[in-house]
């Protein structure tokens, strides 16, 4: 999952925890403590889907900072505005089509381009597709739970017990069975269930 500036993050070295926060407070904490001999697996997670987040860590503390600030261009491209497009003739229909600045990374410009139709119409696309993906939050939180466990705790005990009871519902069974995790993992854990518990109640 390549990172942008926006999310918020949680890195681990192995099983304890580095940092907690936005993307570039946990890449500094991170890179230090790569720097100062973290045994791995280093690994930084999307706080919201539990997808983890690629950040290239060669160099100094600067140049990785460096390399996350140009995953947003300084001077964005921009999508013509309505001032720029040459008059329609009579008789097109007005689509109530409105011309906005969006910011890409150069390789997505390019997939853009190269798609039927071309960048505008792509776009339009995607967010109606988006749009119909009813999945609830309640789903999502879930899952983001189970990617967190099935990386973090699969050889952890009472693992796959852990997740069946995750899934039926039994609050207090699952934290029984993650009791004896290592301390930064389990509270991960036991805040992504929370989170993911408390949007069910809220989407019932």
């Amino acid at each position: 999952m390549h990172p942008s500036q926006s999310q918020t993050c949680t890195a681990f070295d192995g099983y304890r925890l580095i940092a907690s926060g936005s993307l570039a407070e946990v890449a500094v904490a991170t890179k230090q403590a790569i720097d100062a001999g973290a045994v791995g697996p280093v690994l930084v997670f999307d706080d919201q889907s539990s997808l983890p987040v690629e950040i290239d860590f060669r160099g100094t503390v600067d140049d990785v900072l460096s390399r996350l600030a140009s995953e947003v261009p300084a001077f964005p491209q921009e999508l013509p505005s309505a001032a720029d497009k040459p008059a329609r003739g009579p008789g097109r229909p007005k689509l109530g089509v409105v011309a906005r600045e969006i910011t890409l990374l150069p390789r997505h410009w390019d997939w853009l381009a190269a798609q039927p139709g071309g960048a505008s119409a792509t776009l339009r696309r995607l967010v109606e597709e988006a749009r119909r993906d009813d999945r609830p939050r309640a789903r999502r939180s879930s899952e983001a739970l189970d990617r967190f466990m099935q990386a973090m705790g699969g050889d952890l005990p009472h693992y796959e017990e852990a997740s069946r009871a995750y899934w039926r519902g039994e609050r207090d069974r699952f934290a029984e069975l993650i009791e004896h995790w290592p301390a930064d993992v389990r509270e991960h854990a036991r805040r992504l269930a929370a989170a993911s518990w408390d949007d069910a109640v809220a989407s019932s």
